[in-house]
């Protein structure tokens, strides 16, 4: 029997964000066990909380999606980083707690309201940026879209890693964005350009100067057992990277971006990012924020 909490994250509202199970007691527990755990929940992505492993940081966590473990990933840590604030194991007033996380130690800034855990921002590793493994041709198939569709300035799809790699493909409108329709089967014949990596693609279309967010956004990754993903904080970072290297936004905004995604799919997420550099090719800092509200707890028994 383990108990879990309910977070809903990259949202302060109820029912929106991206759906994630914490268990705050996950000793004992095999890969496998977390697995299969993982799969009964169906959530994108469950996370584990152990006793730290490593010097330097506060808790060890694994996160799991329905098909796959993986070293890091935002949604899961900011959600995460919530649960530990309202269960008390994070002490109210703390300027930051740190993961270890499969990438090594993750520190997380906190920003408080009174007691309450208002925001968190996680770091991530710089950008890697490679050629994607397979043609662009084929990755536009795989997610429905076709030439006409990307941004008509010539930018470049590239795959990006800030722990976890992602295909970025940059279209021209969110109504491109939306009317994108992924062949799951095409998809997974997509292959990364990382040792390791997954055939995951990130598109997103910039919006007009003015607008409230910086881009609109949606995922695929069905080889982690995720058709659709409501909100990636692991693929933000490099989004932002992107942002930042192709000059889409202006170094006034490096630190106040944010990524609508999961509209599509009805869980509208706000994603922040903040990038610190010293010029749009010299990145030293990724950052990916945001707010947690919980929504439920339970206990799975086996």
């Amino acid at each position: 029997m383990r108990q879990y909490l309910h977070y809903d994250v990259f949202t302060n509202q109820p029912f929106e964000g991206n759906q994630l199970a914490v268990f705050t007691d996950a000793e004992g527990l095999s890969a496998e066990q977390m697995q299969t755990i993982t799969r009964e929940m169906n959530f994108s992505e469950s996370t584990f909380l152990l006793p730290a492993e490593t010097p330097g940081t506060d808790i060890r966590m694994r996160i799991f999606t329905p098909g796959a473990e993986l070293p890091m990933a935002g949604h899961p840590t900011i959600g995460s980083t919530f649960a530990l604030a309202d269960s008390g194991v994070i002490s109210a007033g703390a300027e930051q707690f740190v993961f270890g996380l499969g990438v090594g130690p993750t520190t997380v800034e906190l920003t408080w309201s009174g007691s309450r855990l208002e925001f968190a921002w996680m770091d991530q590793k710089t950008p890697e940026v490679r050629t994607p493994a397979s043609p662009v041709a084929d990755i536009l198939q795989s997610i429905g879209c076709v030439t006409s569709m990307l941004d008509a300035r010539g930018l470049p799809v590239e795959e990006i890693s800030c722990g976890v790699p992602f295909i970025y493909v940059p279209l021209s409108s969110r109504a491109a964005v939306d009317a994108a329709e992924p062949d799951l089967r095409a998809m997974r014949a997509l292959r990364s350009a990382f040792p390791g990596g997954h055939n995951a693609v990130f598109l997103f279309a910039v919006e007009p100067y003015g607008s409230d967010v910086t881009v609109y956004s949606r995922m695929f990754a069905p080889d982690l057992g995720v058709a659709e993903d409501a909100a990636t904080g692991g693929a933000s970072g490099p989004l932002g990277c992107y942002l930042v290297t192709h000059r889409l936004v202006h170094e006034s905004a490096w630190h106040g971006m944010v990524s609508l995604q999961g509209v599509k799919m009805g869980r509208p997420s706000r994603i922040h990012m903040r990038i610190t550099a010293s010029s749009p090719t010299d990145i030293t800092r990724v950052q990916v924020g945001g707010q947690a509200v919980k929504v439920g707890s339970g206990v799975i028994e086996f």
